[in-house]
């Protein structure tokens, strides 16, 4: 495939996207339709094609002149936060997770109120402006402990609380028996303030039911963030692959996320990972090479060209592949992580400080700044 060919491709891409940012904005009332990807039309047949055939470098060069189109002042930002994993305990029973544990394991805990205090405080100190809240499907929590913990939080320890996956809201929903409608609005009333794409995975329903099968389904997970958008909170959206789906399941990913995106512009920031297999009902399934994700990376810059923001990934793949990820079409380096678990839980643990974050990007030739959730710029944090 030539690069000629190849942006022939994504000419024709831009022009549906734009057909598709013409559609008008969804009645919240109305029923979430599921999108149906056509994996027979020329268009995704033309991106799998692009994605498992072009050269690793002619595919960055397209992704970088993406992330060059959308981002041209060469800016790329980072956030200070934490991770706050506020139970354990879950029931979902995840075939790639080696963080839960089941109901009455003598290694599951709930943090209390204060814990969780105590933590925002430390993140804080150190800079972070926002914490990022979720935990398992624990079902001996009630609702109103998260909503008072939410409440909590605002009174005594006030910061952006970017929280429950919509894995997360989902269960609540059935939990509660609520919609996922009343499950937000109470949340948000409560003091929650964006929803993080946790819990993704592939939305793809077959291989969902293959590793995941009693979390939120791949209709539901998008139609908890539609309805979630549609209330006016922005959410990011992830992807986590190497769970033995194909290139095509990871590439109806993209195009299902990118229709959402389309009719609700709710998405800032699209993040992709890896499974970490390591401790898991999953171990002994092949890693990912730096190769094969910088290729993902590369290909969702070039289909989610609607989704503004693309992380880098280093908390998986290490800082030099993170810091490369930059001229595959990544403009932001994501978090500090000053608490991570999940990841660790599973044998990969990367750590840096603020100097070192900074460093790989400016080194990468790119201008390093500090951001809040929604992507605003910490302007005093600007530096060259």
């Amino acid at each position: 495939m030539t690069i000629a060919e190849v942006r022939s491709i994504c000419t024709l891409h831009s022009s549906i996207v734009n057909r598709y940012l013409l559609l008008r904005q969804p009645d919240l009332k109305e029923l979430f339709v599921p999108d149906r990807i056509d994996r027979s039309s020329p268009e995704f047949r033309s991106f799998l094609d692009l994605y498992e055939n072009a050269s690793l470098l002619e595919l960055g060069a397209l992704a970088d002149a993406k992330r060059r189109e959308l981002h041209p002042d060469g800016v790329v930002t980072y956030i200070v936060d934490r991770n706050i994993n506020y139970t354990n305990v879950c029931v979902a029973d995840c075939k790639f997770c080696a963080f839960y544990r089941r109901p009455k394991h003598a290694e599951g805990y709930v943090l209390s109120y204060e814990e969780i205090g105590a933590k925002i405080d430390e993140a804080k100190a150190l800079g972070a402006v926002q914490i990022l809240m979720q935990g398992g499907h624990n079902p001996y929590i009630p609702f109103e402990w998260y909503l008072e913990l939410l409440r909590y939080i605002k009174r005594h320890h006030p910061i952006h609380i970017h929280g429950f996956s919509p894995s997360e809201v989902e269960f609540f929903a059935g939990r509660f028996r609520m919609s996922v409608d009343e499950v937000l609005k109470e949340l948000m009333a409560a003091g929650l303030d964006s929803v993080p794409g946790g819990g993704g995975e592939i939305l793809v329903q077959d291989v969902r039911d293959r590793v995941a099968k009693k979390k939120a389904g791949a209709d539901k997970w998008l139609e908890v963030m539609e309805i979630a958008h549609g209330l006016g909170m922005k959410t990011s959206v992830t992807m986590m692959y190497g769970l033995g789906e194909t290139h095509a399941d990871r590439v109806e990913h993209l195009f299902r996320v990118r229709a959402v995106q389309a009719r609700t512009r709710g998405f800032t920031a699209f993040i992709t990972w890896p499974l970490q297999p390591e401790h898991t009902e999953m171990e002994g399934t092949p890693k990912t090479d730096a190769q094969t994700h910088l290729r993902t990376v590369a290909i969702a810059r070039l289909v989610l060209d609607n989704v503004p923001n693309l992380q880098a990934s280093w908390v998986t793949m290490g800082l030099k592949i993170g810091q490369i990820a930059l001229r595959f079409g990544c403009n932001d380096f994501g978090s500090l992580m000053i608490e991570e678990n999940v990841v660790s839980a599973a044998g990969t643990t990367h750590h840096a400080t603020i100097e070192e974050m900074r460093r790989h990007i400016v080194d990468a030739g790119f201008m390093p700044a500090r951001r809040r959730q929604d992507y605003s710029i910490i302007k005093d944090e600007i530096a060259a």
